[in-house]
């Protein structure tokens, strides 16, 4: 058995349990604390499947439930309230931080990621929760958003960051691939969500992991 150097034990006596709220800025994204007065609305409108035009990119009528939220806990929403209840977990989450995802150039919110399942005695944090409009899929936004709270976590000093999606979904699963998270296997059986089965992909980085990450996402964004 390894035991840890004191320097890193330390460590779990400063992050707190629910991680302090910080906002994150690259090049091309925001990152902030989840506010449900001020991005409820706007995200709500661009992603509940009506037409988006952002800038030059135009969006025609699209099936939400297909592009943003088969795989995840909740949606699509009819209504705005419904999305609040929604965010709402997401933001009151004890062991979690909820940031709504914005571009710079437009300040148009575009999406939600989120830190959550924190646990600082153990020094890792999840990644998760994650969602974008279409207007913003292939663009680059969720590979600097990704970025941005990987560097947070590992300059705080966790050892860990993880990603979990449901094992069909294959989009999640290349993401993670893509942006330097590595396969651990599928836990069977692992969830019940929407009344259904979820077999569950694991993706991990570590500590050690994270400077050749760091490097291959800044090549990958062209940093």
């Amino acid at each position: 058995m390894m035991h840890l150097p004191d320097d890193v034990l330390r460590r779990r006596d400063v992050l707190p349990v629910k991680p302090a709220a910080v906002s994150l800025e690259g090049r091309k994204v925001r990152l902030t604390p989840l506010d449900l007065d001020r991005d409820t609305v706007a995200l709500h409108a661009v992603t509940n499947g009506q037409p988006i035009t952002l800038g030059d990119r135009h969006i025609a009528a699209y099936d939400p439930d297909e592009l943003i939220w088969r795989w995840m806990f909740g949606g699509p929403f009819a209504s705005e309230d419904g999305l609040r209840t929604y965010l709402k977990k997401l933001v009151d989450a004890p062991n979690g931080l909820a940031f709504c995802v914005s571009e710079r150039e437009s300040g148009q919110q575009v999406g939600v990621a989120c830190l959550i399942n924190n646990s600082p005695a153990d020094l890792k944090i999840e990644l998760g929760s994650i969602s974008y409009s279409p207007v913003a899929q292939r663009t680059g936004v969720n590979t600097e958003a990704t970025y941005l709270m990987l560097k947070h976590i590992f300059d705080l000093g966790y050892r860990r960051a993880e990603w979990k999606c449901n094992a069909l979904n294959q989009r999640s699963r290349h993401s993670a691939l893509r942006m330097g998270f590595q396969f651990e296997g599928i836990q069977e059986a692992h969830m019940i969500v929407k009344d259904s089965n979820r077999d569950t992909a694991w993706f991990r980085i570590l500590a050690p992991e994270w400077e050749g990450v760091k490097r291959q996402l800044e090549t990958l964004m062209g940093y």
